[in-house]
């Protein structure tokens, strides 16, 4: 697995565990949210400030986005419902 795939799997990983919707992200971090997702899926490499930014709005530290993922734990990443979440 390269960097690009760890840190998109850590992105929705840690997303999903804090049960924040992409839109949320997007929004509280000040990226596109098409941008979040393309980052998500590997299609896109974000540049070290989309990084910070991310983490930031996560709240989380830079390097949890970059940690190892264990063997099969990728399959273990599930989804938010879908739809957007009304307050």
């Amino acid at each position: 697995m390269d960097i690009q795939e760890i840190f998109a799997l850590n992105l929705r990983r840690i997303r999903v565990a804090k049960q924040i919707s992409q839109d949320e992200l997007a929004l509280t971090s000040g990226v596109e949210r098409s941008y979040v997702g393309y980052v998500e899926r590997g299609a896109k490499n974000p540049t070290i400030k989309t990084v910070e930014k991310l983490a930031i709005a996560l709240g989380c530290k830079v390097s949890e986005l970059f940690e190892d993922i264990a063997e099969g734990e990728e399959k273990s990443i599930t989804t938010l419902p879908r739809g957007r979440k009304t307050k």
